[in-house]
Order: C-alpha cells, then structure tokens, then sequence
C-alpha cells in the first residue's frame, strides 16, 4: 500500500505576536493528518517563541536570518513532505483545505505544483475581496503579471530540488515572482484547484500593505524581467495589460466570471505609507 501524501507546512516569522497564534490554529485545526509544519523564526523578542511552544506539534529554529526568503528556504531544505505550502505569519489557511490539496496531487501525479484561489482580508480578520483564477498560464506569467501568491502555491520537493530555491540574497521582496517566472519558462506542469486556500491579510503590522514595499517591489520586477529578456518601460506595460486582459477572458470561459473592478483598486484605501513589521535585512527601513 502506498504511503500517505504527506505536505509540509513553512512558516517564516519574525516578532509576528499580534497573528501568529491564528496562523499556527488554521493549521493545527485541519482534518488532514499527514503534515509537518515548520516555523522558521529570526530570532524573536516579543513573545512569539512563547507562542509557539504552546503548539507541541510545531518543529521551530530560532536564529538570525538574512530576511523571510532565507527562513523559507530553511524551511524548504528541512522540509520532509512530498510537497511545501509557504504560509506567511500573518496569513492563514482555509478550513479542510489540506485534505484538498493532498488530493489534488495523488489524483493528477503529473503536476509539479499547485496553487489555488485566496482571499484578501483586514487588519480584523474582514474581508476585502475574493481573487479567483482560472488556470495556470505561463504566458501571463512572462508579461509580468504574478497569477499566483506563493500563500497559495504547493511546490513538490522534488521541483525545488531540480531547478533551486527561492534567490533570498537577489531579491529582498520579489523571490516569488522570479520563481514563478523561472516556472513558466521551464515549463513547469502546474495545476489549478478551485477552491479558496488561504486568507492574506493586509494589515498594519505587515509588509504587504506597506508602500515602501511596493514600491522596491516594482523597482525589483524591472530587475526581474530584464534579467530574463523581458521588456519594461512601455512596451513591458503594453505586455502587462496583454497579461490581465487574457486572465480575465479565461476567468469567464472557465468560471464564468471575471474581476469587474481590480483588486489593486480595492486593496487601495489599506495601503499605509509605512507599516510597523521587523526585518532582519532592513526592509522595513527602504
């Protein structure tokens, strides 16, 4: 009989005490039974080791790192599941959705990664809005638009042992985004499943909402696409508008909905000038 299909959970944190104890619960509380979560911590100070020694199950390393990619590839090398979700310290996974993705990879064995659809939330846990997708597209991906959160993205083991890690040392805010890049020009076999994964929070004691962040993130996509011979400037924007536009048409064939209003546009009004997170590699100082 084969062996169950066991996940690995990562989780980069560092002084994240105001959401790490929900992020730690929406794993411990799935029914799937085969997962190992890790926590990769940098060295914290404000009560979120304590946190984490409530949760007996966790495997945890406290120690200085060169930034949350550093930690998820810690997480990655240590990992011992056939595939790894990344889940952020403030991020949290959707009831029951392990037992979905397990499934999803033992009934397609050709898939190399999954990702699925999320919701953004606030500060207090409401929503903002869904995002829903319609399939992995690796030419959306090479116009520069980033289908995927790696919140709710599974990697097999087996595919970052073939093509490497995350590039922590390039790249403070966008290793994801080169990631996915390096996925779709190889070619990489990944699948979609329809359901919501996780819920992504902006919120005020993260990076995501923070324009700081964004900003050195649109400084680092251009770094991104002209590295792999993709344009910027205006004819990078005229490939990008390209990119949403064929989302959106796959979105209503194979849904049979499509974003009326951007989610750019509604994530605007929870965006701060600057937001209150630590860093070990001074991102919360650009």
């Amino acid at each position: 009989m084969a062996s169950p299909f066991k996940l690995t959970i990562v989780t980069p944190t560092f002084n994240s005490i105001h959401t790490i104890r929900e992020t730690l619960e929406s794993v411990a509380k799935q029914d799937y039974p085969h997962v190992e979560h890790l926590v990769m911590d940098g060295g914290s100070t404000d009560g979120t080791l304590e946190v984490l020694k409530e949760f007996p199950h966790l495997r945890f390393i406290s120690e200085k790192d060169e930034g949350h990619y550093h930690a998820m590839n810690k997480g990655i090398q240590m990992a011992t599941g056939e595939a790894i979700g990344i889940l952020n310290a403030d991020d949290c996974y959707c009831e029951g959705i392990l037992t979905k993705v397990a499934a999803a990879f033992e009934a397609h064995p050709d898939w190399e990664a999954l990702f699925g659809d999320f919701i953004f939330i606030d500060d207090e846990g409401r929503e903002i809005f869904r995002r829903e997708e319609a399939c992995w597209d690796p030419q959306i991906v090479l116009c520069g638009f980033a289908m995927v959160l790696h919140q709710a993205l599974f990697v097999k083991k087996s595919l970052y042992d073939r093509i490497g890690l995350l590039r922590h040392k390039d790249f403070k805010n966008c290793c994801d985004l080169e990631f996915f890049i390096r996925m779709a020009k190889r070619k990489i076999k990944v699948g979609h499943l329809p359901e919501y994964i996780c819920r992504y929070r902006y919120h005020q004691h993260g990076q995501s909402a923070d324009k700081r962040v964004v900003a050195n993130m649109v400084r680092e996509t251009d770094v991104i696409r002209q590295e792999y011979g993709l344009p910027i400037g205006f004819l990078g924007w005229t490939m990008r508008t390209y990119g949403r536009i064929k989302r959106q048409a796959e979105k209503l064939v194979m849904r049979g909905k499509c974003d009326v209003i951007p989610g750019r546009w509604l994530l605007q009004k929870h965006m701060r000038e600057r937001t209150t997170f630590s860093s070990n590699i001074g991102v919360d100082k650009l």
